[in-house]
C-alpha cells in the first residue's frame, strides 16, 4: 500500500497530514508559506482522495506515512494530528518534529471510547446510504466548523472522496477505534508544537496536556479567533506561528 502525495518547494522536508474528509489539497495558503523555505509533501490519508483504497488503522497508517514522507517534520490537523502522532511511536526515525493542531492523543475510558466507536460506525453507514455529497453538507454544518470562511470549506475537494473510503477510514482509525497514546508520549523526544484553536475549549485543554505530557520539548500554543480549523480560520497567524518556530527548532541549511 502505498499513500498518494504531492509535493513543492524545496529544502528540509515537512510533510502535512488533513483532518477527516479533507484531501491533501485542503491546507490552504499554509502549504505555499512553508514551500517559500521546505520541501512540502501533502499526503492524502488512508480512505482520502489519491489514497482512497487504502485501508489502515492508526498504527498501520503511521508507519504507511513515514514510508510515503521519509525523515520529517510531521504537521497534522484533526485526524492528521493523530496519525502524526502515530508516525512518531510508530516511526520515530522518520520525525525531526510535530506539529499537532487539534488532535488527541486518544479517550482513555472505555465506555466513552466505546461509545465513540459505535457512533463512528454509525456515520460510517450513514456515508454508505446517503453518499458524499450529502455527508460534506452536514458535516460542514457542525457547529465546529462554523468559523471556517468560504475559501476555507473546500467543498468541491472534499467531494472527490469516495463514500466507502470515508467509511472505512472511520471505523479503521476514528477516534472510537484509537488506542489511547498517553502513556507513550513521554517518549517522545523531538520538539513538538501543540497547536489548538483559543475558541475550541475541548481541544484547548487536550493541547495543554498533551504538551505537558510529552515534557519541556513540547510548546503548546492557542490561535487567537480561531476555533477547531485554526489554519484555515486564521491562516496568516496559523502560518507565522509555524514557520517561525521551525526556524527554531528545524532552521534550513545556509550557503
Amino acid at each position: 500500500m502505498v499513500l498518494h502525495g504531492e509535493r513543492d518547494g524545496a529544502g528540509p522536508r515537512v510533510v502535512l497530514l488533513h483532518g477527516f474528509g479533507q484531501t491533501a489539497r485542503c491546507w490552504g495558503p499554509l502549504a505555499p508559506a512553508l514551500a517559500r523555505e521546505h520541501e512540502v509533501v501533502r499526503l492524502d490519508a488512508p480512505g482520502h482522495g489519491g489514497s482512497s483504497s487504502v485501508t489502515a488503522d492508526l498504527p498501520t497508517t503511521g508507519r504507511l506515512v513515514a514510508q510515503a514522507g521519509g525523515e520529517a517534520v510531521y504537521v497534522g490537523y484533526s485526524m492528521g494530528a493523530r496519525m502524526a502522532l502515530h508516525v512518531a511511536t510508530e516511526a520515530p526515525e522518520a520525525v525531526r518534529a510535530l506539529v499537532l493542531l487539534g488532535g488527541t492523543p486518544g479517550i482513555e475510558d472505555d465506555a466513552e471510547r466505546a461509545e465513540r466507536h459505535a457512533a463512528d460506525v454509525e456515520l460510517a453507514e450513514s456515508i454508505r446510504v446517503g453518499g458524499v455529497p450529502a455527508f460534506v453538507e452536514r458535516w460542514l454544518s457542525l457547529p465546529m466548523f462554523a468559523g471556517l470562511p468560504p475559501e476555507g470549506r473546500f467543498v468541491d475537494e472534499r467531494r472527490r472522496n469516495t463514500a466507502e473510503g470515508l467509511a472505512t477510514s472511520l471505523e479503521l482509525a476514528g477516534t472510537g477505534a484509537q488506542a489511547p497514546v498517553w502513556d507513550r508520549l513521554p517518549g517522545i523526544g523531538v520538539p513538538v508544537l501543540v497547536v489548538a484553536g483559543a475558541h475550541d475549549a475541548k481541544f484547548s485543554a487536550i493541547a495543554r496536556r498533551t504538551a505537558g505530557a510529552i515534557g519541556a520539548n513540547a510548546r503548546a500554543v492557542l490561535v487567537d479567533g480561531a476555533g477547531h480549523s485554526a489554519h484555515l480560520e486564521q491562516p496568516a497567524r496559523f502560518a507565522d506561528l509555524v514557520v517561525g518556530w521551525l526556524r527554531e527548532v528545524d532552521p534550513p541549511p545556509h550557503d
